[in-house]
């Protein structure tokens, strides 16, 4: 049997996923969504949206994180923007999408102190994710780059762009 507890109702916005065993630890739970079958019907499928999101990168971590996984900035940027990633959940704030999908080479540990402000729309990775921040709130991932894509919005229906299952190509574009 699986090692996750999947319910997906057919055409519903949300995948509650709950490991069997509740000492699965983040790494492990990361693995696990990242591992779910995705087919024509399933989530994570060819039928979700694809969001294209445009990015600058120019983050204040870029450099680190280029030294962290001994590539040049250009290649972490094209490793970056390779994959298509999929949303595998959203958490910590309204409508921050954990995206799954990061090449294995760019995964870099979380800040050991987070930053008391990360501005909206920053495309961040942490802990084997890559995200963004849908509003400015303090956060401890590694700051890529930004984008002018609007994760959440109270007076759009649905308020969240992303839903779980969706998928996400990021793109660079100059400042």
């Amino acid at each position: 049997g699986s090692d996750l507890v999947e319910e997906c109702v057919p055409g519903a916005q949300t995948l509650y996923v709950q490991p069997r065993n509740p000492a699965t630890s983040s790494a492990e739970l990361v693995r696990l969504i990242a591992s779910l079958p995705r087919n024509s019907t399933s989530f994570g499928s060819a039928e979700r949206p694809l969001h294209v999101v445009d990015v600058v990168y120019d983050g204040v971590d870029l450099n680190d994180i280029a030294a962290l996984t001994r590539l040049s900035v250009e290649e972490v940027i094209r490793r970056h923007t390779a994959p298509t990633y999929m949303v595998a959940f959203l958490g910590f704030s309204r409508a921050f999408p954990y995206l799954v999908g990061l090449d294995p080479a760019l995964v870099v540990p979380r800040l050991v102190s987070p930053r008391p402000s990360v501005p909206a729309g920053s495309i961040a990775m942490g802990a084997g994710f890559t995200g963004i921040y849908p509003a400015s709130t303090p956060g401890g991932w590694r700051l890529l780059g930004r984008s002018r894509v609007v994760c959440f919005d109270e007076s759009r229906d649905p308020p969240g762009l992303l839903a779980p299952g969706d998928r996400v190509r990021f793109e660079a574009v100059p400042a």
